[in-house]
This record gives C-alpha cells, sequence and structure tokens, in this order.
C-alpha cells in the first residue's frame, strides 16, 4: 500500500492514502535512499510504501520510499554540516516577504531562489502586507518587482487584510502541490486561514495525532485545498544556509546569469574581475540588476570550495 506524507513529528509520521485515509506510521529498520544524506530520512510530500502494524491504533509501518520528483533542502538548524529536507514533490514554492513589517532582505530571497533553482521547484515571490505600503515602500516594491521579473520570476502583491492579490494566489495553487516559506511574521498563517477557514480547524484536529507533545509550529505540514492541490506550511525560517553548491556552480542558480555563461571567455568565469565576462558586461549595461550581481558576490563569498 502506498501513502503520502502529510506531517513529521520526529519519529512519528502522519501519512494519507490514495483514498484519503489517515494513519500514524513510523520507520521500520534503516532506509536507504541513494545519493541522499539529511537529518530526515522522510519528508513531508514523500510518497512511502507501508504496512499495517497495528489496527487497533490505527498505526501503519513505512516500508520504503518511492524514487521523489524533487526535493527542497537547507542546513539542519541543529548541525551546518548537515541538511534538512524541508519538502519533496513539489509542483511550485511559494516565498511570503515584507518591505515592512519586518522587512525581507533581497539576499535571504536570493539564497532562497538560489536553492530552488539547484533543486528544480519553481518559485514564485509574495510581497505582503500591501495595505501598510506608503509611497516610499510602493517604489521599493516596483523596483523589486522588475528586478525579479527580469530575472524570469513571477512576482505577486498580497493584502491578507484586505484580500488583494487573494484570487489570483487561489489560481496559482489550483492542483498543486505548493511549498510556503518565508520568514516569520511574513503573514503566511494569515493567507491561510483567510482563503481556507476550512484549514484551522484542521490543523487543531491534526495537532492532535501522534504528535508525542512536540510543538506543531517546529515540522512542516500538508494540507488538501478545498478546490484541488496541497500546500505545505513550513515553519518561519531564520536565515537559510546553502548546502551543496560550489561557487563555480552559483551563477547557474542566477538565471539572467545563467542565460549568459556560454558568452564568457573563460569556462569556470566566476564573474569577479576575469576578462571577457558576459555578466559584468551586462551588469554594466544594465542588462542584470546591479542588487542581484551584488547578492551574488555576496552569497559567493559566503562559500568556501573547502566544505563542498
Amino acid at each position: 500500500m502506498k501513502a503520502t506524507v502529510y506531517k513529521s513529528t520526529g519519529s512519528w509520521y502522519n501519512v494519507q492514502t490514495d483514498k484519503g485515509q489517515a494513519f500514524s506510521a513510523r520507520i521500520v529498520g534503516k532506509l536507504k535512499i541513494d545519493g541522499i544524506t539529511s537529518t530526515n530520512p522522510v519528508a513531508v510530500g514523500d510518497v512511502v510504501q507501508v504496512e499495517m502494524e497495528n489496527e487497533l491504533e490505527n498505526t501503519l509501518s513505512i516500508t520504503a520510499i518511492e524514487p521523489r520528483k524533487n526535493y527542497i533542502t537547507r542546513v539542519s538548524p541543529h548541525n551546518k554540516w548537515q541538511h534538512h529536507i524541508i519538502a519533496a514533490n513539489l509542483d511550485q514554492t511559494l516565498l511570503f516577504a515584507t518591505i515592512i513589517q519586518p522587512k525581507t532582505s533581497t539576499g535571504f530571497i536570493d539564497r532562497f531562489l538560489v536553492t530552488a533553482e539547484a533543486y528544480h521547484v519553481p518559485a514564485v515571490i509574495v510581497f505582503n502586507k500591501a495595505d501598510l505600503y506608503r509611497p516610499k515602500e510602493t517604489a521599493r516594491f516596483a523596483e523589486i518587482k522588475e528586478m525579479y521579473e527580469a530575472a524570469g520570476y513571477k512576482v505577486c502583491l498580497l493584502s491578507a487584510v484586505t484580500g488583494q492579490g487573494v484570487d489570483e494566489l487561489k489560481e496559482l495553487l489550483k492542483d498543486k502541490t505548493t511549498l510556503f516559506s518565508g520568514h516569520s511574521g511574513v503573514g503566511k498563517s494569515s493567507f491561510i486561514n483567510i482563503v481556507f477557514p476550512e484549514l484551522e480547524l484542521r490543523t487543531k484536529e491534526v495537532s492532535g495525532w501522534s504528535g508525542k507533545g512536540m510543538h506543531t509550529t517546529t515540522f512542516a505540514e500538508m494540507f488538501n485545498l478545498p478546490f484541488g492541490g496541497r500546500i505545505i506550511d513550513t515553519p518561519g525560517i531564520r536565515e537559510l544556509g546553502l548546502v551543496d553548491i560550489s561557487r563555480q556552480e552559483l551563477s547557474h542558480y542566477f538565471p539572467e546569469m545563467g542565460r549568459l555563461i556560454q558568452q564568457c571567455q573563460f569556462n569556470n568565469c566566476l564573474h569577479i574581475n576575469e576578462p571577457g565576462c558576459a555578466v559584468k558586461n551586462a551588469v554594466e549595461e544594465g542588462g542584470i540588476h546591479m542588487e542581484r550581481y551584488l547578492s551574488y558576490l555576496g552569497i559567493l563569498d559566503s562559500i568556501s570550495d573547502k566544505n563542498y
């Protein structure tokens, strides 16, 4: 029998079968996953093979993991030398950001986008709290929107208070599995509760599953949408350390740079001060936004190939 993982609470997992039946499940023995070493062997979104363990307690044993279409990962919050899979088998990810209360830095956004590119997960940037914008914030949003759209990303403006942009986002979510991410306080939960009030009840209900006393906010959790599709809500991310990305690879994950790499004079060009660099030429001519380029340099500086 196959089931999809909806929530992980450490040693126990909440899973649902294709028929919508809900069970608690746990890993029996060791699962072998080729090429992946992470702190969590099974992630939300994984499709797993299960067997009945205890009919009276309605529990299952996870015996195997189906091959993943993709997954997205971050540095483990407990060990910077290991990584933690946030979620698997995604159609897209929505990064919730804010220009005010709190301010999301473009450096954080760029690190998230690099991670999404590296793991083949299409990303959409959602700027929330539009109702708080004054002329200064409106101008900054227009600048950021232009910068990311030029790089190839979809950028949405949202107000969970007034409802601005809600219908557009619902259309994006329909019939897809979408990861929600962002700092704490950017309004992910407010959006979920306003658009899908059914899920607020579901959240309270689900927290009674085999959580074994763990805080429900600590773990990613997947919900079925009433109009088709699924969302995976994640705890707020304070910072995002990149995993297994070398200095040489980094520019491939900035789409506007990736399109020009073949035109550089040297195959191993890092786009810093090498002659004949197509990326630097594009920056100087305005084809690549200076803020994105400086962000690239900042991330490049944080990567040590010794640790790769």
